[in-house]
């Protein structure tokens, strides 16, 4: 009996030694550079001939296309495969948001592309195109950043809309009877307003309100400077300031021992600055008498 149990437990130490090595070999996949660049590549070509599908081609071109297609996605599949084979188990690969979207991308090509579902797989191919985002880190940062700024954008949207409505009901007010289909009512206004805001012909709006009312330029130039200078400028400093530190996450897990490193490069700098201290205080002690 007691051997049954130690040929079990030796073979229970074989197998996952086995295990661990094709996990290793898999991470050296996954992580090698040419395998993601590779991985990049096809989802270009991804992206290219969901394009030349749009064209009208020969069909000798349409069967290659369809075979090539086929390849991509079996390609994009392993790829998945290997990536779950490469982490720590079904938990710690679905922790990460990158690899759900993947999955969700993948799966979602394996849609069949015949008959009537035959643009329902073409518009789910296109995302494929999106990968690029999960395979290249500084696509990563980027999104990341712009999905944790928006609650931050959100209160200042809401201020925003709150300076629309206002001027929206002034210039309602104001010049309605000047020219009623850009200032009718407070919909019709701010319609008016975000024309004023992107700068789109603006000009015309201001000088025709103008001819009534000759100082209804401050009214313009005020609103375009709380919009387009000071609401937008803060809105792109809440998205630099999430991208900063974005970025020095990214630069901590692709480097975790660097602060390690510093602190051992500074304390090093410290015992040397404490020895020649020392021997500078022994020196003096020499010289008196």
């Amino acid at each position: 009996m007691a051997f049954v149990i130690h040929f079990l437990r030796v073979s229970s130490l074989e197998q996952t030694s086995t295990f661990s090595q094709f996990q290793k070999a898999f991470k050296r996949i996954d992580q090698s550079s040419t395998f993601q660049w590779f991985v990049i590549a096809v989802i270009i070509i991804s992206a290219l001939t969901v394009g030349a599908h749009t064209y009208s081609l020969p069909p000798a071109v349409e069967t290659a296309l369809h075979f090539m297609d086929i390849g991509i996605t079996v390609f994009f599949l392993v790829e998945l495969v290997i990536r779950y084979l490469a982490s720590d188990g079904i938990r710690s690969f679905f922790k990460k948001g990158w690899n759900v979207f993947d999955t969700i991308i993948v799966l979602g090509s394996l849609y069949p592309a015949a008959g009537s579902t035959m643009l329902i797989a073409r518009l789910l191919r296109i995302f494929r195109v999106l990968r690029l985002v999960s395979m290249v880190p500084e696509l990563r940062v980027l999104v990341n950043a712009l999905i944790k700024a928006i609650p931050q954008m959100g209160y200042i949207g809401l201020l925003m809309f709150v300076i629309f409505y206002i001027y929206a009901a002034i210039g309602s007010m104001l010049f309605a009877h000047i020219n009623p289909t850009l200032w009718s009512d407070v919909s019709i206004s701010m319609l008016t307003l975000f024309r004023v805001a992107t700068f789109e012909d603006w000009t015309d709006v201001m000088y025709e309100t103008m001819e009534v009312y000759s100082l209804s330029w401050v009214y313009y130039l005020t609103f375009i400077f709380l919009t387009a200078f000071i609401f937008l400028n803060m809105m792109v400093g809440t998205i630099l300031e999430v991208m900063s530190e974005e970025h020095k996450q990214l630069r901590e897990e692709q480097n975790p021992d660097a602060d390690t490193m510093a602190t051992s490069q500074e304390m090093q700098a410290l015992h040397q600055k404490l020895d020649q201290l020392q021997h500078t205080l022994a020196e003096m002690n020499k010289k008196q008498p």
